[in-house]
C-alpha cells in the first residue's frame, strides 16, 4: 500500500479490491453521477494546499480509510444490492469562495448527490448554502462553528460538537482548581488571544460565557490575525500581567506559534489551554516546553467507544497508525472524518433507496453509537450526543483530565515546565 504526497492512502483501489477512492485533485475523471454502476460517489472539496492542508490531508485520511473498510465488510446495501464507496476529491486551497465554486462544480457538473464536508467552519460556511441550494445533504466533520446551525439549513449535518464547547472546560476547571487551593473562581485571572475566524470566535464566546459564569477576571482579550504567525505583543503582556490562565486558539499554525513561542520567551502561565495541539503536533516539535498544557479533543483512543466496523476507539487509532506513517496521536480530525463516512453509510441503508428526500430524512433521524462517539442530530444539524474533553499533555503523553466522567488522569498544577 502506498502513501501520496499529501500522506492518504493512494493505493485503496489496489489494496482492497472494492475499495476505489476517487481522488479528486486528479481531476480528468469523467462527469459520474452519485451512483453509477455498483459505486455510490460522495464528493468533497477539501483543503490539500493552502493554510488549512494540515488538517485538510487529516481530514481526508479518515475519509479514505472509512470507505476502505466499509467497502471490504461488503459496501452499503442499498435495495438489496450491495454498493461501494468511493470520494470525488477538489482541493478547495484553503480558500471559501474556490470551495463554494467547486461544491457547485462537484453536484451540477459531477452529479454527485451525497456530500461530504470540507475542513474549517470558514470553508462550511462558503460551501453550505451552495448544498442547501441545490438540495444536496452534506454531512460534515470539521465544521464546528455555532452559527452554522443557526441559519436554519436543511441539509447540513454535523457528526462534532460545536465550537463553543471547545475551551469552555477549562474554565471550568480553573475554577475548580482555585477552590481546590482555597482560593474564589473569581480570583483567578484569564488571558485570551483568539484567532479572527469563525471557528475561533465561536471558540471564545463559549470561554467568555463561562468566565462570566465564575466571575472571573480577563486580563488579556486579543483577536489576531488570520493565520496566526506572531504573538509576541501578547506573550509581553501575558508575562507582565502573570495571568492564571492562558487561553490561545488559532488552527493548527495559530498552536505551533504559540507553542514556539512559549518556548522561546520562557512564558511561565500555570495553566495553558489551546485547540489543535494534536494537529499541530506540539509534542514532537517542541517537547517538553509543552508539558502542561490543556488541549480539547472531539475524540480520544482511551474512550470507552465502540463500533462493529473499527472496534473500539483505542482500535481504530491502532489501524489509522499502522494505515499512515508519521503519526504519534491520530488527530480528532481524522477520527470524526471516518464518522461521517459511517454517517453516511448508516443512512442510505436506512432510507433504502436514492431518493434524496428519503436519504436526508434518515439522516435527520440518525441515532448511532461509534467508535468516535454517539450520534444523533438535533433539528439544526448539530450532534447534541457527545461531550467534548480536555486532556493535558503530561510528560509527553495526552491524558484526559476533564470532565471527571471520562478523566484517566489528574489534572498537573501549576504546569511542570521542561527544556
Amino acid at each position: 500500500m502506498t502513501k501520496s504526497r499529501f500522506g492518504k492512502v493512494s493505493g485503496l483501489v489496489a489494496g482492497v479490491a472494492t475499495g476505489a477512492v476517487a481522488i479528486g485533485l486528479l481531476a480528468s475523471q469523467p462527469a459520474s453521477a452519485k451512483v453509477e454502476g455498483d459505486t455510490i460517489t460522495l464528493g468533497s472539496a477539501i483543503s490539500f494546499t493552502g493554510k488549512y492542508s494540515t488538517n485538510g490531508i487529516h481530514a481526508s485520511n479518515g475519509y479514505n480509510l472509512a470507505v476502505r473498510m466499509i467497502n471490504a465488510a461488503g459496501g452499503v446495501k442499498v435495495g438489496g444490492k450491495s454498493y461501494k464507496l468511493a470520494v470525488k476529491y477538489y482541493d478547495d486551497e484553503s480558500t471559501p469562495a474556490r470551495g463554494a465554486q467547486l461544491a457547485e462544480r462537484l453536484i451540477k457538473q459531477d452529479g454527485v448527490k451525497f456530500m461530504l464536508g470540507p475542513y474549517s467552519s470558514g470553508l462550511t460556511k462558503a460551501i453550505a448554502p451552495v448544498t442547501e441550494k441545490f438540495k444536496i445533504p452534506m454531512v460534515e466533520a470539521e465544521g464546528a462553528s455555532r452559527s452554522l446551525f443557526t441559519q436554519g439549513y436543511k441539509y447540513i449535518f454535523a457528526v462534532l460538537s460545536t465550537s463553543e464547547q471547545y475551551l469552555a472546560s477549562s474554565i471550568a476547571l480553573a475554577a475548580d482548581i482555585a477552590k481546590q487551593n482555597g482560593k474564589k473562581p473569581g480570583d483567578v485571572k484569564v488571558a485570551m488571544a483568539f484567532e479572527n475566524d469563525p471557528f475561533s470566535l465561536d471558540v471564545r464566546a463559549g470561554v467568555v460565557d463561562d468566565i462570566k459564569k465564575h466571575g472571573m477576571k480577563i486580563v488579556i482579550d486579543d483577536k489576531l490575525p488570520r493565520d496566526i504567525s506572531d504573538m509576541t505583543a501578547t506573550l509581553t503582556k501575558v508575562r507582565a500581567v502573570k495571568p492564571d490562565l492562558l487561553v490561545v486558539s488559532g488552527h493548527s499554525k495559530g498552536a505551533a506559534t504559540a507553542a514556539r513561542q512559549i518556548k522561546e520567551m520562557k512564558i511561565k502561565v500555570p495553566l495553558v489551554a489551546m485547540t489543535h495541539c494534536e494537529s499541530a503536533k506540539v509534542i514532537t516539535k517542541f517537547g517538553a516546553s509543552t508539558n502542561g498544557f490543556l488541549c480539547p479533543t472531539q475524540w480520544s483512543e482511551t474512550m470507552s467507544y465502540k463500533d462493529d466496523l473499527f472496534g473500539t476507539a483505542g482500535e481504530f487509532d491502532a489501524l489509522f497508525k499502522k494505515t499512515y506513517e508519521g503519526y504519534k496521536n491520530v488527530p480528532y480530525q481524522a477520527a470524526q472524518a471516518a464518522a461521517a463516512v459511517m454517517v453516511w453509510k448508516d443512512a442510505l441503508e436506512r432510507a433504502n433507496t436514492f431518493k434524496i428526500s428519503a436519504v436526508r430524512q434518515a439522516l435527520a433521524d440518525t441515532n448511532m453509537k461509534t467508535f468516535y462517539g454517539a450520534i444523533k442530530f438535533s433539528k439544526a444539524g448539530n450532534n447534541i450526543a457527545k461531550p467534548m474533553v480536555l486532556r493535558q499533555i503530561q510528560n509527553g503523553n495526552l491524558k484526559i483530565v476533564a470532565p471527571l466522567k471520562w478523566a484517566s488522569d489528574s489534572v498537573q498544577h501549576p504546569r511542570m515546565v521542561g527544556k
